[in-house]
């Protein structure tokens, strides 16, 4: 790509050879704009193309119509067109589908004069059949507007290759602007994936795998890319993937999916999207669980678990989010992926404190050495390497039960002197057990109940109510060298007490 300060000062024969191919084959689109150099814009210069074959004579827009190839052609294609009937699919059709096609070009060819012409990226195959159809209803002067219209948008979409991105998005001073849209809530349930099995066991948990009978996910899908700006500015939909059709992409591809986790498929989907659609740049997902309890049942006069029936969950549930980018090489990478647990409530009756803090005019609160602690827990991990959140390989797999069932243990063992000091600890005990972890983030709140009776006669018990509304919350991150820290301060006070 180039900058639109090198078009406007390059040669007019280089100028022409730069941009003769964005009209197909047809350089005298690039020969009369020359003379208007500079252009001051992207769209300046567009401008500028259109109208020329706008004001151009009937012949010479017939001539452009028909030199552009059939859609599904063999014979040998400029690059743009290879490009683009590239990213539709066409090079992937069947025998079957090919010859389909070609039917199709024969009879618009045979009605029309003039060859098939649509803008194809962004497209399939099912919507170029679809389109074909319908167009081969319309009479000759609709369609030949209409091929117009279709080679002004390929136009558009060849021009933004050649040109640098930046000079037509740099309505914000070069800023990079947030452009993205998506679809929220969307729900998929699969029965009878394939189960979560090989994980590596803890001290502090009995997990040891998913049966994955019922495989529950709400995903959030965000795409972006420079190439959908006209949506935006000009509400030019030609490049827009419906939100409707994001659903049911991510949907369908739960069935063709073959591994065991949520971080696995959001991967799966994430990937096959890029693929799928080339002008798109971005993806984000969030993927939430949408849990299910076991049930028991009488069978044999035993109470056993059923592997029919279960229950919808409304606890705690695991969480995944993935961002992948499609680099200019066309290259897909990933930018960014945690796991994580939300909604994790857990209260301890005693064994908790809160003293020593800074009292002033302002300070009601009393101190308090032995209180029941409410807390609300978010917590999200990264792994060192990225591959390793997937589940491919279950040994470094890290499951959100394993999370949940450390951090009860951790909350149950310690004389709880802060909710800062419990999520320290939390964090310090994941990552000693799992060293394949980078990283621990906290969001934590403190939903303490409100005491109302204080003493209860023959008994050790109190009453509580909900707290106010106002809660207090904690967010902090524990990393290995927190880990690496706190083991040598222990051993520190190991060897001293040992003097």
């Amino acid at each position: 790509m180039m900058r639109l300060e090198q078009l406007n000062e390059m040669s007019a024969s280089e100028f022409i050879n730069q941009l003769g191919g964005v009209f197909e084959h047809s350089s005298w689109v690039a020969e009369r704009a020359e003379p208007y150099r500079p252009f001051s814009s992207f769209q300046s210069l567009y401008d500028k193309m259109v109208e020329i074959v706008k004001t151009a004579s009937e012949n010479e827009k017939l001539k452009l119509i028909r030199m552009h190839p059939h859609l599904g052609t063999n014979a040998k294609v400029t690059d743009f067109s290879q490009k683009e009937q590239k990213h539709a699919g066409l090079n992937e059709l069947t025998e079957d589908e090919h010859n389909h096609l070609m039917l199709l070009n024969k009879e618009y060819m045979d009605k029309f004069g003039f060859p098939f012409v649509m803008a194809v990226r962004g497209k399939t195959k099912q919507d170029i059949y679809r389109t074909i159809k319908e167009r081969l209803k319309n009479n000759y002067r609709t369609e030949f507007e209409q091929a117009l219209e279709e080679i002004k948008k390929i136009a558009m979409f060849r021009l933004q290759e050649i040109i640098n991105g930046g000079e037509m998005i740099s309505m914000t001073n070069n800023k990079e602007r947030v452009m993205y849209y998506g679809k929220g809530d969307v729900f998929a349930y699969r029965t009878n994936l394939k189960p979560l099995t090989g994980i590596r066991t803890i001290p502090e948990s009995s997990f040891s795998g998913r049966n994955n009978i019922i495989f529950g996910v709400n995903v959030k899908i965000a795409v972006g890319g420079a190439k959908l700006l006209t949506s935006f500015t000009e509400g030019d939909n030609s490049l827009v993937v419906a939100t409707d059709s994001m659903k049911n992409f991510i949907q369908r591809h739960l069935a063709s999916y073959t591994g065991t986790t949520i971080e696995g498929f959001l991967k799966y989907v994430a990937t096959s999207f890029l693929k799928k659609y080339s002008h798109i740049e971005t993806i984000s997902l969030i993927g939430e669980e949408i849990p299910f309890e076991t049930t028991f049942t009488l069978s044999d006069g035993n109470i056993t678990a059923s592997d029919l029936v279960f229950k919808r969950s409304r606890n705690e549930y695991s969480f995944a989010t993935l961002n992948m980018v499609r680099r200019e090489n066309d290259s897909i990478d990933i930018i960014d992926q945690y796991s994580g647990i939300s909604d994790l409530q857990l209260i301890k009756v005693s064994g908790n404190s809160f003293v020593g803090f800074i009292r002033d005019e302002y300070t009601t609160l009393p101190e308090d050495t032995n209180r029941p602690l409410f807390v609300y827990l978010n917590i999200k991990w990264k792994y060192k390497n990225i591959e390793d959140s997937f589940g491919d390989n279950p040994e470094y797999y890290v499951a959100a039960e394993q999370i949940r069932d450390i951090a009860t243990s951790v909350f149950h063992e310690t004389e709880t002197l802060s909710i800062q000091h419990l999520i320290y600890l939390i964090g310090c005990r994941i990552l000693e057990r799992f060293p394949q972890l980078q990283e621990i983030n906290f969001e934590s709140q403190n939903h303490t109940w409100d005491k109302i009776v204080e003493e209860i006669p023959g008994s050790q018990g109190k009453v509580y109510t909900e707290p106010r509304p106002p809660y207090g919350f904690q967010c902090f991150t524990v990393t290995q060298e927190d880990l690496q820290h706190k083991m040598l301060s222990a051993e520190i006070q190991y060897k001293g007490a040992l003097r």
